[in-house]
């Protein structure tokens, strides 16, 4: 169903006749790096308390709002969640809507979504708005109208496989991947022709028995491995390389995948917990490197992938950054897969000592001491399995080198149990306690990382945990919200907070900020998370009764 508004859409398309003057935010990150950084000047520290609310749009549902807008000529383009509910096309400057198309998707689909109903936003290019949908279809639709062009399906969602994030644009292509590593799915990349949405190709992340690395997995374990690439992908034309980081191994519990033990010997389950490059135009995987081998804790690697041109050994390089769940944070050359530095970013990461910058492997705590295994438990286990970091972007920041990452500061005891699979349900395998605190009294906050160094710069402390995604400005201004429905600035030389808006329900998603005829204005999504918090226990409690559940879009800009 779409309602289309026929007086805002002409509208729409005279200003985008017009050339509007505009500094533009036209996909998920920012750019194609995904470094969520503005070379916007007009809002600097002096002058951030100034912010105000400019307008807001309510999203037709509440729960669980991840979606980071992008603006193309004047128009903003936003998301809800549940499916999404509605795609919104609004005026940037003042709210107004110019269209709304709402998919019919099917009722009862949240069964299927192991982490909430959220919907991260749509991507953009050639005049068309694509979406991914909970029923894991794409569509594509006509940008200035809202017509819905061609609808593909990528896989049966009803096995737990649904789509959360945008799509990669690359050339005339698109390309996604899915959730399901907690279903027993086995992950695969798909790339769709942006004109018809004929499927090009489309490569598995969990390779067969016969195939090439399909003795990584035990018997035919690999199956059902997971390793789903369910968050954002990046993209580099010059090297011509799409990333993207993959899910957990399926199930969590080692044991059916192979030696249950941190000696894996050749059970390294590839390419789950992994960054794969493949190239765009055939889908080969041109290199990958594992994280978590032989995955135990549920150390996902999907955290969004973010480029920078570092200096290594005395050159250049062009680098992908992450912040993994495991606690490390990791600088790979983004050309070959190199490691250049893996150092843990969290305190208190006591699964592993370090990272071995020859082998790439994890030096993990002595007899198995904190490996979860079949009848095994491990006990204060650092992070836990939402990670030092989970699914909520950082920022890089050029001007100073700087990353800016939400963290979490959560431990757990895990212990592998049989399970057997059951189609389109949890498949999991372990017992777990996720609600323990890690050192000191702060469950979470915005931490200033130097990627170089590998050391702290500073850290704003959260309370609680779950700190939303974080943008930066080329001013020194970083902008990010918490579960408490805070929306704050923060000087980025410093970590101190100078301006903070309430916006009534928790923020998980990332800000973006953009120019129109020469203001510049600030956006975020408001919508608290539900489903996660309920693995935490009491803590979990905490973040759930720290604001009521919501669903806007809130506009700021200069007094």
């Amino acid at each position: 169903m779409k309602l289309s508004f026929k007086a805002a859409a002409l509208g729409a398309l005279a200003a985008l006749s017009l050339g509007v003057h505009a500094q533009s935010w036209n996909t998920y990150g920012g750019d194609t790096g995904q470094t969520r950084f503005s070379k916007a000047s007009q809002i600097t520290p002096a002058n951030v308390n100034k912010l105000k609310m400019e307008w807001v749009l309510q999203l037709g549902s509440n729960r669980s709002q991840e979606s980071t807008p992008i603006l193309i000529g004047d128009t903003l383009y936003v998301t809800s969640s549940f499916g999404p509910k509605n795609v919104f096309a609004v005026n940037a400057k003042t709210g107004e809507v110019r269209w709304r198309y709402s998919p019919d998707v099917p009722k009862g689909i949240d069964q299927f979504a192991c982490c909430d109903v959220n919907n991260r936003g749509v991507a953009y290019n050639d005049g068309k708005i694509f979406v991914g949908r909970l029923d894991a279809h794409v569509a594509a639709l006509d940008a200035k109208t809202g017509k819905e062009l061609w609808v593909s399906k990528i896989v049966d969602y009803t096995a737990g496989s649904v789509i959360t994030s945008p799509p990669t644009v690359v050339k005339n292509t698109i390309i996604t991947g899915y959730g399901g590593g907690e279903y027993g799915v086995r992950g695969a990349l798909v790339a769709l022709d942006q004109n018809t949405g004929k499927e090009i190709w489309r490569t598995s992340t969990v390779p067969q028995p016969g195939e090439k690395h399909g003795d990584t997995w035990k018997g035919d374990s690999g199956k059902l491995g997971g390793a789903v690439a369910w968050f954002i992908g990046s993209y580099d034309p010059k090297l011509n390389l799409v990333y993207y980081g993959t899910s957990n191994p399926s199930p969590w519990t080692a044991a059916v995948r192979g030696n249950d033990s941190s000696d894996i010997g050749k059970f390294s389950n590839l390419y789950s917990a992994s960054v794969i490059a493949l190239n765009p135009d055939t889908g080969n995987i041109q290199w990958h490197y594992q994280f978590t081998p032989h995955d135990a804790w549920d150390y996902d690697g999907v955290n969004e992938l973010v480029f920078a041109d570092l200096p290594f050994d005395g050159k250049k390089v062009p680098v992908i950054m992450q912040a993994n769940r495991n606690g490390f944070f990791y600088v790979i050359d983004r050309a070959n897969g190199k490691l250049l530095s893996a150092k843990p970013y969290v305190d208190g990461v006591n699964w592993a000592s370090g990272i071995d910058l020859k082998t790439g492997m994890p030096i993990e705590a002595p007899g198995n001491s904190k490996r979860p295994g079949l009848k095994r438990m491990a006990k204060d286990v650092c992070p836990n399995l939402l990670g030092g970091k989970n699914w909520m972007p950082m920022s890089y920041d050029p001007n100073n080198n700087l990353v800016y990452i939400p963290t979490m500061n959560l431990c757990m005891d895990m212990e592998g149990v049989q399970e057997e699979y059951k189609r389109g349900q949890f498949y999991l395998g372990v017992n777990f306690d996720l609600g323990k605190r890690g050192p000191g009294n702060h469950l979470g906050g915005i931490k200033a990382w130097d990627p170089v160094k590998g050391k702290e710069v500073w850290f704003n402390k959260d309370e609680l945990p779950y700190s939303g995604g974080v943008t930066s400005t080329s001013t020194g201004v970083v902008f990010h919200g918490d579960v408490k429905g805070w929306f704050k600035a923060l000087d980025a030389k410093s970590g101190k907070t100078l301006w903070k808006f309430n916006t009534g329900s928790g923020i998980s998603a990332a800000p973006m900020t953009y120019i129109l005829d020469g203001k510049q204005y600030v956006a975020v999504v408001s919508g608290r998370t539900l489903s996660i918090p309920a693995f935490l226990g009491a803590l979990g409690e905490k973040v759930v009764d720290a604001s009521p559940e919501g669903g806007a879009l809130f506009v700021f800009s200069l007094n």
